[in-house]
């Protein structure tokens, strides 16, 4: 330890400080420049992690709905279900009440 205080107390002192101001001056630089400072990596490592998230979402999704078209490709009760439901489909000779809420 006083090995390292000696470095800023002997002949070479104003140098030694000069270097540390100096690095310390860079390394702020670094972390805060326009453009590329530390709290734009923090931001984007949140983005990515947020877009990370929705890309698991979407495979989710994207993996029932596939399971939904398999059904509705093989399956014909599924389809003639999904058929009636979605598009208010009836057979022939079936009544089909319409109930409209308010």
């Amino acid at each position: 330890m006083n090995r390292f205080r000696n470095i800023f107390r002997g002949e070479h002192r104003s140098f030694m400080r000069y270097a540390a101001i100096a690095t310390l001056l860079f390394f702020l630089f670094v972390l805060f420049k326009p453009g590329s400072n530390i709290f734009n990596w923090i931001n984007a490592r949140r983005e990515i992690s947020r877009q990370e998230r929705q890309i698991s979402e979407y495979e989710k999704a994207l993996k029932e709905l596939g399971t939904r078209i398999d059904l509705l490709t093989s399956d014909r009760d599924t389809l003639e279900k999904f058929a009636r439901e979605r598009f208010h489909l009836a057979a022939p000779g079936e009544d089909v009440y319409i109930i409209e809420g308010d």
